[in-house]
C-alpha cells in the first residue's frame, strides 16, 4: 500500500507556481490576484478561505478578501459580483460557498464571469468541461486528477467507481475519468444513496472515489485487493484527543480499508491541500490568458 501524500504534492505544484510567478513579474506581467467573498462566519469556509490566503502569499500571488453578514441581500452580494467582474486587476474570484438560505447560489454562480470562475462552478465552464475543451475545471476534481498524474496511476481502461453525484465533486470527477488523455480513458460508474448493489458495483472498480460526505462508508468488504482509493470526506466529528474537540473523518474506513490498496489517500492531508492548488492554478491561468 502506498499513501498518496497531497500535502508533500500540494507543496511541490505551490513551488513550481510561484516560479512562474517571479517569471511572470520579471518580464513585465502584473502579479496574479485572487479575490475571496465570504457571506457570515461558517467555522468550516473561515478556515478554508484563511488557508486560501495563506497559499497566495507563499506563490506570490496579491489576495483580498471581501466579507458580508448573514444579513447581506442578494442585490449587495450579486453586485459585489459585478464589481469583481469589473476589475481589471482582479483575475480569478471564488464566492464561497453555502451562502444563506435567502440568496440563490445559482445566481451568484451564474452572475460570475467565466473568465474569472476559478472553482469552476459555472455552467459555461462546466459544459466545456464536459466536451473536453479548455474550461476552469472545479478544484476538487483537478486536484484528484493531479494526484493521479504525479503517482503516475494508470486509469486507461480501468473501471472506476464514484460515489456521490454532487455538481462540484461526482459528476464532474466522472466526466473527466472517462475523457480522453492521462488520467483519462477510465470506464466510470457514479454511484449514489438510491443505488443498488453498491457493494458488488465497488468490488468491481479498479479506483474507488469516495465523495459522499459520511464519515467512513466505505468499509474493507467493499473493496479489492489492489485497488487506488481516493478519499474526499472531510466531516468534522467529535473527538477526545484533540484540543479543538473534533478531529476530519473520510468516507473511508482507512484503518481497514488502506491494507487491501496498491494506493489510498488518507484524511486529513490527501485531497484537501490538492483543492486549494488547484485553485492556484486556476487563477494562474486565469492571468496567463489576459
Amino acid at each position: 500500500m502506498q499513501l498518496i501524500d497531497g500535502k508533500k504534492t500540494s507543496q511541490a505544484v505551490k513551488l513550481e507556481i510561484a516560479q512562474e510567478v517571479k517569471q511572470m513579474i520579471s518580464s513585465g506581467m502584473k502579479q496574479p490576484h485572487l479575490a475571496a467573498v465570504l457571506v457570515g462566519n461558517d467555522g468550516g469556509s473561515e478556515t478554508y478561505v484563511a488557508a486560501k490566503i495563506k497559499s497566495c502569499e507563499e506563490v506570490g500571488f496579491a489576495s483580498s478578501l471581501i466579507r458580508f453578514g448573514n444579513d447581506v441581500t442578494e442585490a449587495e452580494l450579486l453586485a459585489a459580483v459585478k464589481n469583481l467582474n469589473e476589475d481589471a486587476d482582479v483575475d480569478g474570484f471564488i464566492v464561497q460557498l453555502p451562502l444563506p438560505k435567502h440568496i440563490s447560489e445559482e445566481k451568484v454562480t451564474e452572475a460570475i464571469d467565466p473568465k474569472k470562475d476559478v472553482d469552476g462552478f459555472h455552467p459555461q465552464n462546466l459544459g466545456r468541461m464536459i466536451t473536453g475543451a479548455d474550461a476552469f475545471v472545479s478544484a476538487t476534481p483537478q486536484g484528484i486528477m493531479e494526484l493521479l498524474k504525479r503517482y503516475n496511476i494508470d486509469t486507461k481502461g480501468k473501471h472506476a467507481v464514484i460515489i456521490g453525484r454532487s455538481n462540484i465533486v461526482g459528476r464532474p470527477m466522472s466526466i473527466l475519468l472517462s475523457l480522453k488523455g492521462n488520467p483519462g480513458d477510465a470506464t466510470v460508474t457514479v454511484c449514489h444513496s438510491r443505488t443498488a448493489n453498491l457493494k458488488e458495483i465497488c468490488l468491481q472498480a479498479d479506483i474507488i472515489v469516495a465523495a459522499l460526505g459520511i464519515p467512513e462508508f466505505l468499509k474493507a468488504d467493499m473493496v479489492k485487493e489492489g485497488a487506488v482509493v481516493i478519499d474526499v470526506g472531510t466531516t468534522r466529528v467529535p473527538s477526545t484527543e484533540t484540543k479543538s474537540g473534533w478531529r476530519l473523518k473520510g468516507d473511508v474506513d482507512f484503518p481497514n480499508v488502506s491494507p487491501k490498496c496498491s494506493f489510498i489517500t488518507p484524511v486529513p492531508g490527501g485531497v484537501g491541500p490538492m483543492t486549494i492548488v488547484s485553485l492556484l492554478l486556476n487563477t494562474l491561468k486565469a492571468a496567463r490568458h489576459k
